[in-house]
């Protein structure tokens, strides 16, 4: 997947529905979160390629990116223990989008998160309830909304925001479409993933918020640092 798909997909790309609703949910934060200051340092913990950099550096006064040492695009690199040599307290924000799931150790991660975050500073962090396996080198873990929320808070943050995104009927869609695109000639795949995402946005409106929020194939969730 490239970078630009992630932050403006094609009507007939097959995550189409999922990678707008992550973008808007995302930059929606991150504009909450720097309204009232434009100074913000922000560290984007396992970066990729950046999707959404264009959109939110504007909005901070530094964007750094950490990822892995085979990530020529990142500024800081770390290995997979999550270890950075950044200073305690360092940044104001942290958004891990789409990440947890990669990590050889949710919790060591969130704990290097914590330790480089400053007292009462941000994470935006997004990862997958049902989703199909994408290792980016490596995919280990799926949750369920109340094992995330224990998984966050057990180091420590204090959740302010639990969203989820496509609720029960649009991920069995989402699924289905997966286990069935591949088996497709080249050229049949962007009428059918057109098709498809159509059909998964109508489903997803069948589960109000509060069942998206506790059935997904993915969770924003945003959490602080406590002050002390």
């Amino acid at each position: 997947m490239k970078a630009n798909d992630r932050l403006s997909p094609s009507v007939f790309h097959p995550r189409y529905v999922h990678l707008t609703h992550l973008r808007d949910a995302t930059i929606k934060i991150i504009g909450d979160l720097t309204a009232n200051n434009k100074q913000l340092l922000l560290v984007d913990f396992g970066c990729g390629d950046m999707p959404y950099r264009s959109v939110i550096e504007p909005h901070v006064g530094k964007y750094l990116g950490v990822d892995l040492d085979m990530n020529p695009k990142a500024e800081h690199h770390i290995d997979f223990d999550s270890k950075t040599t950044l200073p305690d307290n360092y940044c104001d924000i942290i958004l891990s989008n789409q990440v947890l799931e990669h990590v050889d150790t949710p919790s060591g991660y969130l704990k290097e998160a914590l330790r480089i975050l400053k007292p009462g500073g941000s994470i935006i962090l997004t990862t997958h309830g049902y989703w199909y396996y994408h290792p980016t080198p490596n995919d280990y873990w799926r949750w369920t909304s109340a094992g995330l929320r224990k998984t966050v808070e057990d180091e420590d943050f204090k959740i302010t925001s639990f969203h989820g995104i496509m609720g029960l009927a649009a991920s069995g869609l989402q699924l289905l479409q997966d286990a069935i695109i591949n088996k497709l000639p080249r050229f049949l795949v962007p009428p059918f993933a057109f098709i498809m995402q159509l059909k998964i946005r109508l489903f997803n409106k069948m589960n109000n918020q509060a069942q998206r929020d506790r059935d997904a194939s993915l969770y924003v969730v945003l959490a602080q640092k406590p002050l002390n």
